[in-house]
């Protein structure tokens, strides 16, 4: 593992989700990032975890979800892996925005948040795991 990457795995449990942002905050300082990045690539990765905890697990054990995190260069590289049921949410159709609160149906904005923040996202099973690697671009102005 590159020396530049931080990794870290949470429990499949909504309870975790203030590791997760706690392990973004270190990660952050560490590579001094912006406050603004940090918070979109928290609000991203905790749709994507809620999501993951939501759906993703048929059973009441207990599972991990790991969270890699690389700089290169100018943008960041996310990279999320669950052994749960095979989901792509490339594939998701985007919610319609364009409707009133009232008529909107529930779900799918985390996945649309997501498409919204990150600027690449790649899906594939891997191993009997769902591997999301997201990639965000880092601007000058933001480290």
């Amino acid at each position: 593992m590159a020396k530049n990457t931080y990794s870290f795995e949470l429990k499949s449990d909504l309870s975790e989700l203030d590791r997760l942002c706690q392990n973004l905050e270190t990660f952050g300082q560490q590579f001094g990032l912006s406050k603004k990045l940090i918070f979109e690539i928290n609000l991203a990765l905790d749709e994507l975890f809620t999501n993951i905890i939501s759906y993703g697990f048929q059973d009441d054990e207990e599972h991990l979800v790991r969270i890699t995190l690389t700089p290169e260069n100018d943008q960041l590289c996310l990279c999320i892996e669950d052994d749960g049921k095979p989901f792509n949410p490339i594939e998701f159709e985007s919610p319609d925005v364009s409707c009133s609160v009232e008529k909107c149906k529930i779900g799918g904005l985390g996945i649309h948040i997501m498409k919204k923040l990150m600027d690449e996202i790649c899906y594939e099973r891997c191993e009997d795991k769902n591997v999301l690697n997201l990639k965000k671009k880092i601007s000058s102005e933001e480290t």
